[in-house]
């Protein structure tokens, strides 16, 4: 089973790493954003919105705890944001109305909500600077349990009538705008480990003001820090498929793992974009390039594929998909043979081009055990049967049937018998959705459904007739990325 919670706390690190996201030359520098953050600061000193602080001590390059892109800057967390003390209150002040009060049980999963149980306070105790923002992160900031120590949480909405209870601190950044960016730092393990040694009481664990404020903040600049939020967004999201799919399937690690894979094509793995365009686009596209090869004579024209009719989906798919026939996105989709004689006449030779058999193809990659080979002459007589780099190969009879492989970028030909089909794509750069698509429980039911005779036999015909479900480029690249990536967890 996945770790779901390692796998959180990996992409958080990630992310305050700049390994998460692009450093683009269009961002800027943080060095830029950090001036502008202390220009504002001063300001609202100056207007007698806040209180000078001290001085904070300069970074030593000892401290630095890894290394960040060029266009970030390491800062102290005191000189972007604010600590801000909770409101101390006698009990018998406490009654149904007037301030609402929040404490430590308040924040879960990294969030604050509200509940009907919550402490109301006497309105004597309002204190406009203790009042909740939306964008504030809240800490747990004096507990008796280690674990709990340092817990946050941001603000989504508030009202004007919420404060923080004594063990509570406000973290208010300077800048609002950078507000979303500091709450993935307080999720990380680099502030919540350092919190936990440095807070360590007797007994009771306590966070001081200048624990927070002279600890090391890695600051992207602004367009970065949106990117790491709307990336770390995206990644919640299907770390949260997984658990569900943990939960349902948590006896049958088999079910589990084609459910993500099923899940991965039809889109619900994946956010879909407006950026990423549509894929009725990208059809038209790769149509267009089908035409110009078949004018070039490159390949031959074949008789037009028959509509999809409506009850031939099997699924539903998201509103930029699009449902395709195989046939109709790829340039080849054709089986070999198998040279006459085979092992016993003279066509296998010592060293020369790989023929391609069921026992090479895996889903995984071209397996060499038992790979034979044939002479150049041999292979250029069997023009139709030729394995070019990047294409797909289909085991397409036996016990093996269904079993798909992607030939390497850097091959350089082969060859294949009666067992298997090359299929070919007309854009190339979806043949690692394709063959996602082809290794999922969904087209494998389909595969040996449709296979017919005393050896179970999927024809090429049948083949190009299978349903696509076509999603952007874009979008096929982070399906290929969050499934594998998920699979490989398991």
């Amino acid at each position: 089973m996945i770790d779901t919670e390692a796998l959180r706390k990996k992409v958080i690190d990630l992310a305050i790493q700049g390994k998460l996201t692009e450093q683009l030359p269009s961002d800027g520098d943080a060095e830029t954003l950090y001036a502008q953050i202390l220009d504002q600061k001063s300001q609202l000193i100056k207007e007698g919105k806040i209180k000078k602080d001290k001085v904070l001590p300069d970074i030593a390059a000892a401290e630095i705890p890894f290394e960040i892109p060029k266009n970030w800057k390491w800062v102290r967390a005191g000189s972007v944001l604010r600590v801000i003390n909770g409101t101390s209150y006698n009990k018998g002040d406490v009654s149904d109305k007037g301030i609402r009060i929040l404490r430590g049980g308040n924040i879960q999963d990294s969030k604050v909500f509200y509940f009907k149980d919550d402490v109301f306070i006497s309105e004597s105790y309002e204190d406009e600077e203790k009042k909740v923002k939306e964008n504030d992160v809240l800490i747990v900031a004096s507990t008796g349990s280690s674990t709990g120590i340092g817990k946050s949480g941001v603000v989504e909405s508030t009202d004007d009538n919420t404060q923080i209870g004594a063990f509570l601190r406000i973290i208010r950044a300077h800048s609002p705008y950078i507000s979303k960016y500091i709450d993935v730092y307080f999720m990380s393990d680099l502030y919540r480990n350092k919190i936990r040694d440095l807070a360590k009481g007797m007994n009771i664990n306590n966070i001081k003001e200048s624990y927070i404020t002279e600890m090391l903040l890695p600051l992207p600049p602004l367009e970065e820090q949106k990117r790491i939020v709307k990336r770390l967004n995206d990644a919640f999201e299907y770390i949260g498929s997984i658990e569900n799919l943990q939960a349902k399937y948590s006896n049958d690690l088999a079910v589990l793992k084609s459910k993500i894979i099923d899940a991965g094509i039809q889109g619900k793995l994946t956010e879909q974009l407006p950026e990423d365009g549509d894929a009725e686009d990208l059809y038209a596209q790769i149509l267009n390039q089908k035409s110009q090869l078949i004018k070039e004579g490159k390949i031959k024209k074949e008789k037009p594929l028959p509509d999809i009719a409506a009850d031939e989906i099997p699924f539903e798919i998201p509103k930029n998909w699009k449902w395709v026939r195989l046939g109709d996105i790829t340039s080849k989709i054709s089986s070999g043979n198998t040279p006459a004689g085979g092992k016993k006449s003279d066509a296998y030779v010592e060293k020369g081009f790989c023929f391609f058999r069921e026992q090479n193809i895996y889903d995984d990659g071209i397996r060499d055990e038992g790979m034979v080979y044939i002479s150049e002459e041999l292979l250029n007589s069997r023009p139709n049967s030729t394995v070019l780099p990047k294409d797909i190969l289909l085991n397409i009879t036996g016990g093996s049937i269904g079993r798909c492989a992607m030939i390497p970028d850097d091959f350089t030909k082969g060859s294949i018998n009666q067992h298997i089909l090359i299929i070919r794509m007309i854009d190339e750069r979806l043949r690692y959705y394709i063959h996602h698509c082809l290794c999922s429980p969904y087209m494998q039911r389909y595969i040996k459904g449709n296979s017919i005779g005393d050896k179970e036999g999927f024809s090429g015909g049948r083949c190009k007739n299978m349903l696509i479900p076509l999603p952007p480029i874009n979008e096929q690249g982070r399906i290929c990325e969050k499934t594998d990536l998920m699979l490989a967890q398991m």
